[in-house]
């Protein structure tokens, strides 16, 4: 059965995909590609050409700043190039996929609606 909140954050998330289609010019064409959008964002130098190393950096930043929204991750600092680097403060919940991908969409709304005020 389906229930209704989970009806609620499937609008919401569509919602947000076509918001960044506006903003972006390009259709996020999944949760990883919307991960890396917060990583960049995150990191502050606009978009580049990142290499495959830089990628998974910045999606690690984008999860960690959003699942800092629950307290499992706090800000420890800035490295000398500027990039951020997160500590675990809490364990994170052993979930499968399907909860997983819930939680983090639950937290990227949020991010997007106090840290980019979109939705």
């Amino acid at each position: 059965m389906v229930y209704q909140k989970d009806l609620t954050l499937e609008r919401d998330w569509n919602s947000l995909i076509k918001g960044l289609e506006n903003r972006v010019g390009k259709k996020p064409k999944d949760l990883n590609a919307v991960i890396f959008l917060i990583g960049v964002q995150e990191l502050g130098l606009g978009a580049k050409n990142f290499e495959k190393e830089e990628k998974q950096d910045l999606m690690h930043i984008a999860i960690c700043k959003v699942l800092s929204y629950s307290g499992y991750y706090e800000l420890d600092g800035l490295d000398e190039n500027g990039w951020p680097h997160w500590k675990l403060v809490k364990p994170l919940p052993h979930f499968d996929l399907l909860e997983q991908e819930k939680l983090l969409k639950m937290h990227i709304l949020e991010y997007f609606e106090k840290e980019i005020g979109i939705i």
